[in-house]
């Protein structure tokens, strides 16, 4: 059976009681068992898709040895969702939501619309490091396809402050987290004043955020040995204050899905096939698409070779079969020619990849042709770059972001 490891140790010694029931060549105790009682232990992944039988391990154990019965549907999670919502909300509190115009948060804001309508507030922070009329599409794409009217708050300057200087990835994560809480504060005070006197009356006391499980894992270390991979700027990114809860309380109705099950969810909200099938954009947005400081000449020019790179996608007719690419840039400089003349320029690094649950990945098989032709492309149109290469790594060792 083809299985996928990836840890930094292993079961070295077999506990009492317990025998081998699966083995690797460096893995002696892959899998074992309990002789007399219905205990089970195994070291690799079966819920990630590089382990093809995964999900039949997984239902084998939960079905036949557990007994679980077999009654979720995605249909049942979203009427049970949407009333559940409605009870821990109430009947006169708002809710701001954080809507960046990826599956994750359009399906998240669809969700509290359903459950109370027009006491959900839907807000999308221009941090500056969006992609090329990122904001502007959003908005429109919302109310034509959802009915959501959409507040955009221009916040870019101070993001672009508060990451000055900054290199390293977390801190880049942690100071954006922290400036989208505040905004958000500023905003649901706005929108209290704003609603006093009308039948929406009432405080703004929940947050929306479309946080998601492989969001969950990665960003959080649990007792015991376990690594925070990267601080998810609506996870571990988090101020203080909200992790204690003061202020605005949290609501994250998609954080026990995977990418595929809000993509279904969506499906099941009525959303629109293309917000559905959206490449998903994080929330600290280019920031993390940045190797090195963020300044407002290199946000241009990822930007710029990302838009290139995401048309020539969609012209090829490519874009549905990849589950997320982007260009990214590298701060270091190579040496190029331009006009028969020597030229130092930033490196834009592609990447597309292949998943279904996001927990690991593939990079997506471009033709050799597509992939000059971008290239080309980009060094001709964006001014300050040099070279252009893509990124073949799968994840795991890789992440998905560069950072």
């Amino acid at each position: 059976m083809q299985v996928y490891m990836s840890h930094g140790d292993r079961l070295s010694q077999l506990p009492d009681g317990f025998c081998t029931i699966a083995t690797t060549g460096n893995s002696p105790f892959a899998g074992i068992a309990h002789k007399e009682r219905p205990i089970f232990g195994i070291q690799f992944h079966p819920e990630v898709t590089h382990t093809p039988r995964g999900k039949d391990l997984l239902r084998n154990f939960a079905v036949t040895i557990c007994q679980a019965e077999q009654n979720w549907s995605m249909s049942s999670f979203c009427d049970e969702e949407i009333a559940r919502l409605r009870k821990l909300i109430g009947p006169t509190a708002q809710v701001i939501g954080a809507v960046s115009g990826g599956v994750d948060s359009t399906v998240g804001a669809k969700l509290l619309k359903e459950a109370i309508g027009d006491r959900f507030h839907a807000v999308l922070v221009d941090n500056g490091v969006m992609r090329l009329n990122e904001c502007q599409q959003v908005k429109e794409t919302l109310a034509e396809h959802l009915g959501i009217a959409l507040t955009v708050v221009d916040a870019s300057q101070r993001f672009l402050d508060a990451l000055k200087g900054v290199v390293d990835s977390e801190q880049k994560r942690r100071r954006i987290g922290n400036l989208f809480i505040d905004i958000f504060e500023e905003e649901a005070i706005r929108i209290e004043k704003e609603a006093e006197n009308t039948p929406n009356a009432g405080k703004v006391e929940w947050f929306l955020q479309g946080t998601l499980y492989p969001d969950v894992i990665e960003s959080i270390s649990f007792k015991g040995p376990s690594a925070t991979i990267k601080t998810h700027h609506n996870v571990g990114g988090l101020p203080q204050r909200m992790i204690d809860g003061q202020g605005l309380k949290l609501i994250e109705p998609l954080r026990e899905l995977f990418k595929d099950e809000v993509r279904e969810l969506g499906r099941q909200l009525g959303v629109h096939e293309d917000l559905v099938m959206r490449h998903p954009f994080p929330g600290p947005g280019i920031a993390i698409r940045i190797i090195g400081e963020v300044t407002p000449e290199r946000v241009r020019i990822a930007r710029q070779a990302d838009h290139i790179y995401i048309s020539m996608i969609r012209e090829a007719g490519l874009y549905n079969q990849i589950s997320q690419a982007y260009a990214g840039l590298d701060t270091n400089k190579a040496v190029g020619v331009m006009g028969d003349k020597r030229y130092e320029g930033y490196i834009i690094i592609l990447r597309a990849v292949v998943t279904t649950d996001f927990m690991t990945a593939e990079p997506f098989d471009f033709d050799t042709k597509f992939l000059s032709q971008v290239s080309r492309r980009i060094v001709n149109e964006v001014e300050g770059v040099s070279l252009v290469t893509y990124n073949v790594t799968s994840k795991p060792p890789s992440t998905i972001e560069l950072q």
